[in-house]
């Protein structure tokens, strides 16, 4: 399913345990002095007007364990763009991206140390936006959202600290949400494997048929919903927070109670292994063991399933996901933001347009190591993603996933660790019996409403 979203509700810089110094961006004293986040900067970094100043200084740039397998493309990426501006240099540094990078992450923001350049989920790109730790590209360069795609740029925003959405982010890579499924196992219940539903419950509908044939010798999916919140409430637009994200409003989508009950009567009648409700492992290894009909959503899972079971592989279709009630696919791509603390934030700037241009962004995607999809509209339209030959499932993957990124959003709800484990705890009772579906999503959203305030 899709990886999970976790973030949480922020005041100021209020992440995990850490709290800020500063919040916010103020212009600067008589001197001449400016703050970002509680950090003395240059006073072009903040405030209004655009960014000027020469591309010369030695910046920092950080990405998420990248360096080990893409060392050569991304070396590559810095000679050239350092060739471009005989004045600077750009050191690359790489984090290793485990479940403490949104907290360092902030450590280092609150320690003026923030690197100049930084590859960026969107729970950290939220938690520094609205400390104003990163450079609002909507006034210091108002261009820089052309080259991507359109829907895609309006909707990779942050709010700052008054609440406004800015763009303080590029979207970078991205990878796309497929139904991925064992052809074999759809046609013997009686489903079209070239007609995926359009809806979430007619996905659950077809969960059914496969559970009523299969009889308990494979399964149609996981049951932990934790893999599926907040992603598939997103996918139905059912709005799980309100607009100033401080309180629960999933129950009061009549839905929310119809999805919890046809998850837990999918349990009930043997759609999902009993042993996975509280399992953390995703569909991967089951189905490239033929034991579930329908794998992971994301487009990199078929290449898995290629080079781990062929055999499977063979029988392998994809589909779109559901569009739903949203009426589009989500895609939350991976981020390229500036630090608003940079020394250097003229060279920081052109480095980071450099790093996710098209030609740069084309350029990575087709590197056989990875299955990452760019978010530029030239990139898209390449004859590598438009004019993919063969029918075989990655090739067809290659073919959704580029035309959905036409018209896909970076929507999403960034829930809290604490705060999606109450929700997913409730629905499990449910799926187990032991609550009402209406009870299970009215208590989820009581226990939801007091961690939000709590500021969990």
């Amino acid at each position: 399913m899709h990886a999970r979203r976790l973030t949480g509700q922020l005041t100021c810089l209020v992440v995990l345990t850490l709290t800020a110094a500063g919040c916010g961006l103020s212009g600067g004293s008589d001197s001449g002095d400016a703050t970002a986040g509680g950090c003395k900067v240059d006073k072009g970094n903040v405030g209004s007007g655009q960014l000027t100043g020469d591309v010369k200084g030695k910046i920092t740039f950080q990405t998420t364990s990248l360096k080990k397998d893409f060392g050569g493309f991304f070396n590559g990426v810095i000679k050239a763009f350092e060739k471009a501006h005989p004045g600077a240099s750009v050191n690359w540094i790489d984090d290793p991206g485990d479940n403490t990078f949104t907290q360092r992450t902030v450590a280092d923001a609150q320690a003026c140390t923030l690197p100049d350049v930084i590859n960026l989920n969107a729970p950290t790109g939220t938690a520094l936006t609205k400390a104003g730790y990163l450079l609002n590209l909507d006034t210091k360069d108002p261009d820089a959202g052309k080259p991507f795609v359109p829907a895609f740029w309006k909707s990779s925003t942050m709010k700052d600290a008054s609440g406004t959405s800015v763009h303080t982010v590029l979207p970078w890579y991205t990878g796309g949400v497929l139904l991925t499924y064992n052809t074999d196992m759809l046609t013997k219940a009686g489903i079209d494997p070239a007609k995926p539903p359009t809806t979430m419950f007619g996905l659950f509908a077809d969960y059914e048929k496969i559970a009523k044939t299969a009889k308990g010798k494979y399964y149609a999916t996981m049951a932990n919903p934790i893999w599926r919140i907040p992603a598939d409430w997103d996918q139905m637009n059912i709005r799980m927070l309100s607009s100033d994200g401080r309180s629960a409003t999933f129950a009061d989508d009549p839905r929310t109670t119809q999805w919890v009950a046809w998850m837990a009567k999918l349990y009930k009648e043997g759609a999902m292994p009993k042993d996975s409700l509280s399992s953390s492992n995703d569909p991967s290894t089951l189905y490239s063991q033929g034991q579930v009909a329908y794998g992971s959503t994301n487009p990199s899972f078929v290449r898995f399933v290629q080079q781990n079971s062929p055999s499977v592989y063979a029988k392998t279709g994809v589909g779109q996901q559901p569009y739903d009630a949203l009426g589009h696919t989500t895609a939350a791509p991976q981020y390229i933001s500036v630090a608003a603390t940079s020394k250097h934030a003229p060279v920081a700037l052109a480095f980071a347009k450099f790093l996710t241009d098209a030609e740069n962004q084309t350029a990575w995607c087709k590197d056989p190591k990875v299955v990452i999809f760019p978010t530029t509209a030239a990139s898209l339209n390449d004859p590598f993603f438009t004019k993919v030959t063969g029918t075989d499932p990655f090739a067809e993957a290659r073919k959704l996933v580029s035309e959905q990124l036409k018209t896909t959003t970076a929507y999403q709800t960034n829930l809290s660790p604490a705060v999606q484990n109450a929700i997913v705890a409730q629905v499990q009772l449910a799926m187990q019996g032991k609550k009402s579906p209406a009870q299970a999503v009215k208590d989820a959203q009581a226990k939801a409403d007091e961690l939000l305030k709590q500021g969990s």
